[in-house]
């Protein structure tokens, strides 16, 4: 072994020189975690879909701002089989509820048996069957996320005994949304935690060993909620970052356990003594942890170019926990491993298999003849899976676009029934409503000029003026269909082309499918950034860690394939309902461009993430021997089990995700699940192994300027007790001639 020891090398040694102070401080935090950090679901904001900076939000903030708050908040919908609402019991019921509503949370409500109300505003608020009657409701919270914290009040006093009872519009959706999501998120960890250690322990043969990755796992869980609780006080966290970044934080933590655990067995198999063992784990794998976990850490970056809070609250939640995931992993592991040592391998299964570590043969094993199967013939078995991943991804030419309402919620729940209901039963309920902000000195004449070109715009049902104020009108703009079809998108973009009324300074469009509308654009606009951000810091740090320019760019590019295949798969199965029997949800036909972003970001991590394993143990054999082809077949030997493993392990936790109530956690999960498959069986068993052997030397061209710099701060994952060559003198010997 060699004697010069690196920062990571010094780490390890550190952990295990203070690890009962280092387990010590980790109970205290995790005391911590279980009193402070299950309290974020108290602080995170239930809503954040939409861009604070675009023209819909402004528009809503502007007529809130100058004439208060207007809109509809809750819908109660009551119906009863049995008698209709001319009925005095159905009639006492709902009058008792309307009584009973608390006055300090409710603004206005309209009830069927007001005298006040016109008859056609009365026939509007019952069914045309006459068996049902709802109850629109305005709270009086001065900000959205009050009128979130006052549904709990409104929705105690909404009971209306005999009649069946569902509360439905925009608070109660986000409502049921943040709840589901809430107990989602703590069933799939009481299902995945179980089903992991029992993978874990087949993996590695023991229970001891099986625990380890599980121990850093699970702290993971507890170090994730308390990060994002601390997040809370500086920025807003959505509820939805929480199932994002707690399982994903999970999953990577027993990943990066699961690499270093299976170092630290391969190192005392070789006879180092468990300080020496500690060390050389960190050094190498432990190295190529924190680079994984920075490359993990750039897909989420890559989320706060988009203005969305939901997205930026999701990268900063995933920055932060996968933060927490390698100082678990590099720090605490370290000192468990030390007091662990030799009795890793206690408590042994009697397996007739080979687990993940020991001696392995590069001509016999499983993975080495994979790998040289594909060489044969590399150029066949590249353009063979590359079709395949093609054909997968032509599912993107179907894409269709929309955005997250009650459809998203299983068919049983509350606000999705009561949504549904009003479109289905009540003259009115499909109107939906554009909400138009006009400022200036416009007379009313020029409104009602200005009103007369919007009704006679294709998809306009009705336009009125709702509210004047100082320098300001509220208009309101009807029409039919869901926000995110063709036809209310267009009638969004003619409203807006339309020239404000005379005197008018702007006139601002918001309303729920303005909403839609802004955030694609958003989402369209701040792609390339995104992109670019990504990719370059990508590019960057592979360079770092392979001491080449070639394989970086082959890297991204073959990532970029097969993330494509993934997200076809995932419009195939959501968006056109492929996977609708087998997950148990209703199709909408459309797909929020939100989780394609969440996915494609994501996965793309996760796709670097395990490229880095396996070419750096790669680069560790061809820095020993100089032989292209042997070091590919024993990299893959050394590495495909343990990436299957790992991809296996975190498929179960993000396939947990998926069997979440919710659409949207369906598809991210699925997605990422997917994703996941694809990227560790054709993408690193095959085209990696057949681009490796059609590039031959070129894999490992650098420039000779830029060899310094690597030098310097590059990785390694290897170096045994023989002494290696050089990474400049493979470079300058092994490229081909003329470079």
């Amino acid at each position: 072994m060699s004697t010069k020891t690196g920062f990571f090398g010094r780490l390890g040694l550190g952990a295990h020189r203070g690890r009962w102070w280092v387990i010590a401080v980790t109970g205290l935090f995790a005391v911590l975690s279980v009193f402070w950090g299950l309290g974020v679901f108290q602080d995170v904001s239930d809503s954040g879909f939409e861009d604070p900076g675009a023209e819909s939000s402004r528009a809503m903030d502007l007529i809130e701002d100058e004439l208060g708050h207007a809109d509809v908040d809750i819908i109660a919908v009551f119906r009863s089989d049995e008698i209709k609402v001319d009925n005095p019991t159905f009639a006492q019921a709902v009058q008792r509820i309307s009584d009973d509503l608390p006055e300090d949370v409710v603004a206005d409500h309209d009830v069927y048996l007001d005298e006040e109300l016109t008859d056609i505003e009365r026939g509007m608020l019952v069914s045309e069957d006459m068996h049902a009657t709802y109850i629109p409701i305005t709270l009086t919270g001065q900000s959205h996320q009050e009128r979130l914290g006052q549904y709990g009040e409104v929705a105690a006093a909404l009971e209306a005994g005999p009649l069946e009872t569902h509360l439905g519009g925009p608070i109660a959706v986000e409502h049921e949304l943040s709840e589901t999501a809430e107990s989602d998120i703590v069933r799939a960890e009481m299902f995945t935690l179980p089903v992991l250690l029992l993978l874990l322990v087949l993996i590695f043969g023991g229970l001891v060993a099986g625990l380890m990755p599980l121990a850093v796992g699970g702290l993971a869980i507890l170090g994730s909620l308390t990060v994002l609780r601390a997040l809370t006080h500086v920025t807003e966290v959505s509820v939805f970052a929480i199932n994002v970044a707690t399982l994903l934080g999970l999953g990577l933590a027993i990943d990066y356990g699961l690499f270093m655990v299976s170092r630290f067995r391969e190192e005392l198999n070789k006879g180092r003594a468990v300080r020496e063992a500690v060390g050389r784990t960190v050094d190498t794998a432990g190295r190529t942890v924190a680079f994984s976990g920075v490359t993990v850490g750039i897909a989420f970056a890559g989320l706060l170019f988009f203005p969305q809070p939901i997205l930026q609250s999701i990268g900063w939640g995933g920055i932060a926990v996968v933060a927490f995931d390698l100082v678990a992993a590099l720090v605490f592991l370290p000192a468990l491993l030390s007091v662990v040592g030799h009795r890793i391998d206690r408590m042994k299964l009697p397996l007739p298999r080979r687990t993940i570590t020991g001696t392995l043969d590069e001509n016999a094993g499983t993975w080495a003849r994979l790998a040289r199967t594909v060489m044969r013939g590399p150029a066949v078995s590249l353009v063979a899976v590359a079709c395949v991943l093609v054909a997968f991804g032509s599912g993107l030419a179907s894409t269709d676009l929309g955005t997250t309402d009650q459809r998203y919620l299983p068919a049983d729940a509350h606000s999705r029934i009561a949504t549904e209901t009003m479109g289905k039963d009540f003259p009115a309920g499909q109107v939906g409503r554009l909400h138009v902000a006009v400022t200036g000195g416009s007379t009313e004449k020029d409104l009602d000029e200005y009103v007369e070109r919007l009704e006679a715009l294709p998809g306009a049902a009705l336009v009125t003026v709702e509210r004047t104020g100082d320098g300001i009108a509220h208009i309101e703009v009807g029409y039919q269909g869901a926000t995110d079809s063709p036809e209310v998108q267009a009638l969004v973009e003619d409203v807006r082309a339309e020239s404000p009324p005379e005197g008018a300074e702007e006139a601002l469009v918001g309303g729920v499918a303005a909403m839609q509308l802004d955030n694609l654009d958003a989402i369209v606009d701040n792609a390339p950034t995104t992109i670019a951000f990504i990719i370059v810091s990508t590019l960057i740090l592979l360079f770092l860690a392979f001491g080449s320019l070639v394989l970086p760019i082959k890297a991204v590019l073959m990532g970029a394939l097969s993330l494509s295949a993934s997200l076809g798969v995932v419009i195939w199965g959501f968006q056109e309902g492929h996977f609708s029997a087998l997950l148990g949800f209703d199709a909408v036909g459309t797909i929020d461009p939100t989780y394609l972003v969440l996915v494609t970001i994501v996965a793309f991590g996760l796709a670097m993430d395990y490229e880095l394993f396996l070419l750096s143990r790669v680069r560790e054999e061809y820095l020993r021997s100089g032989d292209n082809t042997a070091s590919v077949a024993l990299g893959l030997q050394r590495t495909g089990r343990i990436i299957t493993s790992a991809a296996l392990l975190l498929g179960v936790v993000l396939l947990a995700m998926g069997t979440s109530g919710l659409l949207f956690l369906k598809i991210i999960g699925v997605g990422l699940a997917i994703a996941v498959l694809v990227d560790a069986t054709l993408v690193r068993a095959i085209m990696v192994p057949a681009t490796m052997r059609l590039l031959g030397a070129w894999n490992w061209w650098l420039p000779r300027p830029l060899r310094w710099l690597h030098d310097r701060v590059g990785i390694s994952e290897g170096g045994d007790d023989e002494p290696t060559r050089s990474d400049a003198e493979h470079t300058s010997q092994k490229v081909p001639a003329g470079v």
